[in-house]
């Protein structure tokens, strides 16, 4: 009995220590304990919603995984989506002053300002990639991570609208000149002085992107990773 309870508190000391520590894990770990309620199978919301705003979330969501779904031919990946209406709600699961966030490969959360499809799917890009990439994931450099996340998700504020029955048309808004952020604080730092980054970034990749065949080149950029190239022979196979 004392070591059944001993173990109990311990896991209520982890439980406490995550929770203060690392809100947003505790928060994707268990939503219903941050006052989060289900809308339906892996998203959940804040509490004494409106009919439209259900509506408007189970309809975001619907949009933003067919993007990610679209642009792989599929998805490994299911993640739980945490989206709140007001600041109080997005604060106290653990998010700052970002539109929306990826926690590692399991979750994504969504701030007022992220309640929209295109935010949802730039987050959910960096999940599927992420898992897809597995234990290769820290060899990709920030910029390329973001600058996909740019591309599936479509986003008009970095990049041209899809040409469609022009798939080999730039997309650009700004030139890719110059190096980019490689890590994620150097990233962090650059979007902070100047949010175009993301458009540069979106301008490389887009460009590579179209160069070597469309999506599919992303997969087998992939492939190679896991068969042991580096991300550089990778790039420019």
């Amino acid at each position: 009995m004392w070591l059944l309870g001993g173990l109990l508190a311990l896991l209520a000391c982890g439980v406490g220590v995550l929770t203060v520590g690392y809100p947003s894990v505790a928060a994707t770990a268990c939503p219903t304990c941050f006052g989060l309620v289900r809308v339906q199978a892996d998203l959940y919301a804040q509490r004494g919603l409106s009919a439209e705003q259900r509506d408007r979330l189970i309809g975001l969501r619907a949009d933003a995984d067919q993007r990610v779904a679209d642009f792989y031919g599929g998805r490994r990946t299911t993640p739980r989506v945490l989206a709140c209406f007001n600041t109080g709600c997005y604060q106290r699961i653990g998010g700052g002053g970002e539109k929306g966030i990826a926690v590692r490969n399991w979750a994504v959360m969504l701030s007022p300002d992220g309640i929209d499809p295109v935010i949802a799917a730039h987050e959910l890009s960096h999940v599927e990639f992420h898992q897809r990439l597995g234990s290769h994931a820290g060899q990709v450099p920030q910029w390329f991570d973001e600058g996909l996340a740019v591309l599936v998700a479509g986003d008009p504020r970095y990049l041209r609208p899809d040409p469609g029955s022009s798939p080999g048309a730039d997309r650009c808004l700004v030139a890719a000149d110059g190096q980019l952020p490689g890590s994620l604080a150097g990233w962090l730092t650059a979007a902070s002085a100047d949010r175009m980054v993301y458009a540069k970034a979106a301008c490389r990749v887009s460009r590579w992107v179209t160069g070597h065949g469309g999506p599919p080149a992303v997969r087998d950029l992939i492939d190679r990773l896991h068969h042991g190239d580096s991300f550089a022979t990778a790039l420019g196979a």
